[in-house]
């Protein structure tokens, strides 16, 4: 039975952490699955299957360690990846696999298993900012990815971008696009689920979106579009689940604006399902994005959705119900509109998954006799 072993920075609640937990469930079926992180105490850990084992650097949450370890462990791992790799990792696994942008793909780089692959989830050119640490960081990163065996990328929009990034052929002659595998009836077993009071208020039109809390996801874009509708008279009220570094500053914005009764900031939720069965719209309105798995969560369960024009408009691709907007305030104030207003016209339609597939993607990066079919 090979031995497979995947990293990531930890396993709170996230999409990429969604998609890597129903993954290994999966896949710890056939293969002796491990899970390393750099963080404890994630809210996904105790849906791990108990088969599926779990490496953890540390055993606290990143929200748990004080100021001076949050500035302090990035330089670590940086410098001590090589450490951390032999400690942890090396001689145990037949695949090792870096499921995440960043620090995981820096330790992983020192892999010295037969099959080595990093996973790429986001728009690398955007992810780690703009400014010279992050540009820095980013040149680095090509000499990295340069050691892994397999690339590979949630979207062809996202692979588009790596490549004119860093314009490398030999990088490219290693590249595989397989969109993010999910658990559908895990999922819509959820959705069905009674959250309580703490429900979707059905007297008034109501858009949800579920995202970490960080400026990538523009949750203070969507407040700003929030506050000029109502000034329109356009009544509606936003549903936020998620949590994240900039809470506090989208809580003071939704005070100064005074939109507390109609811009809510639910936290994070373990069951999002049933919240976004129950909207009337779910959005996705971000400054940039990978495929978009709660995108695919979103179609499944059948709803509206609109998105900004990212690489998440893959995930929409053949789905009737959808709207995409330009990627500013005005063009997303304008959709909105519209639709509030029953100006847009959603076709009627279910999405489309096969997770079947997807698994035999997955697998066929270490299957050597598999890889030619795909």
């Amino acid at each position: 039975m090979k031995k497979i072993v995947f990293g990531i920075t930890s396993l709170s609640i996230g999409g990429a952490e969604r998609v890597l937990v129903d993954i290994v469930n999966q896949l710890q079926k056939k293969y002796d699955i491990t899970i390393f992180t750099l963080y404890g105490k994630g809210a996904f850990e105790k849906q791990l299957d108990k088969n599926v084992k779990l490496i953890k650097l540390y055993e606290h949450s990143y929200e748990e360690m004080s100021k001076l370890k949050k500035k302090v462990i990035p330089f670590y791992v940086l410098k001590c990846g090589k450490s951390i790799y032999k400690k942890y990792i090396e001689g145990k696994f037949d695949v090792e696999i870096a499921f995440l942008e960043g620090p995981i793909t820096r330790i992983f780089q020192f892999g010295k298993s037969n099959k080595k692959i990093a996973w790429i989830h986001n728009d690398i050119a955007k992810v780690f900012g703009q400014d010279l640490k992050a540009k820095l960081k980013l040149r680095m990163d090509k000499k990295i990815y340069s050691k892994y065996d397999k690339l590979i990328f949630v979207s062809k929009e996202n692979q588009k971008s790596f490549n004119q990034f860093y314009q490398d052929s030999n990088l490219e002659e290693k590249e595989v696009v397989i969109y993010n595998y999910m658990d559908k009836e895990r999922m819509i077993e959820k959705s069905n689920l009674d959250v309580g009071q703490e429900g979707i208020d059905k007297d008034v039109p109501s858009i949800l979106t579920v995202a970490r809390l960080v400026k990538q996801k523009a949750i203070d874009r969507l407040i700003q579009v929030h506050k000029r509708l109502l000034e329109e008279g356009i009544l509606h009220k936003i549903y936020v689940i998620g949590d994240g570094p900039e809470k506090e500053n989208l809580e003071n914005q939704i005070k100064k604006l005074k939109v507390e009764d109609t811009f809510l900031l639910m936290g994070k939720k373990e069951n999002p399902y049933p919240y976004m069965k129950a909207a009337d719209y779910f959005v996705l309105l971000s400054q940039f994005e990978g495929y978009g798995m709660v995108i695919e969560e979103a179609k499944i369960l059948n709803k509206n959705i609109i998105i900004t024009n990212t690489a998440a408009k893959e995930a929409v691709k053949g789905y009737g119900k959808k709207l995409i907007v330009e990627n500013t305030e005005d063009a997303i104030f304008e959709g909105l509109k519209q639709v509030l207003q029953k100006n847009v016209v959603f076709e009627e339609e279910e999405g489309r998954y096969n997770n079947e597939i997807l698994l035999q993607k997955i697998e066929a990066l270490w299957e050597e006799e598999n890889l030619q079919k795909y």
